[in-house]
């Protein structure tokens, strides 16, 4: 992941939002690579990799200590005994408090512009109905079909970083930025 960089998608959202025409990015990703990017409001609904938290008493560690630690020993403990896991959402655990911070924010959205998901891994999916349902102007960019392309007023199939190639563009947003 330390290898990956930000592509056409990530520079295109981040150009937006500098512009003042894109509000937020509500990810499901952990690669902070919309930051890297630029993006600044980013709502991270499934955490991050910058750190780790103790699972019994709370304490804080970046990531450099947990990947020493499990590098070393098979597996990052605290001093208090406890594991160390990475601030990251496993399946069955709750989302993290920035997805009640996305659902509300994007209550106020006037588009919804949705890239590269299937839409099927809830709740993050029920953002859409949601805000079909309040009148926002939905664009749905995806390789595959999705289960609320019938709701969408555009739909954009293909590659994503052609398609945002394609609209740095028309939008006149540096993607070299």
């Amino acid at each position: 992941m330390e290898s990956a960089q930000p592509n056409a998608v990530h520079t295109l959202l981040a150009g937006m939002e500098s512009r003042g025409l894109l509000r937020g990015v509500i990810t499901q990703n952990i690669d902070e690579l919309h930051q890297r990017a630029g993006s600044h409001a980013v709502f991270e609904v499934h955490g991050h990799v910058r750190s780790g938290t103790c699972l019994l008493c709370g304490g804080a560690y970046p990531m450099a200590e947990i990947i020493h630690q499990t590098e070393a020993l098979g597996l990052a403990h605290c001093p208090c005994g406890g594991l160390i896991k990475p601030d990251v959402v496993l399946f069955g655990e709750s989302l993290r408090p920035d997805f009640a911070l996305a659902w509300e924010a994007s209550a106020k959205a006037d588009v919804l512009f949705v890239l590269g998901t299937s839409l099927t891994v809830w709740p993050v999916a029920g953002l859409v109905p949601r805000l079909s349902a309040l009148g926002a102007t939905l664009i749905i960019a995806n390789r595959d079909p999705t289960p609320y392309d019938d709701r969408a007023d555009v739909v954009l199939r293909g590659d994503l970083v052609e398609a945002a190639t394609l609209l740095g563009k028309v939008l006149k947003v540096d993607l070299n930025a």
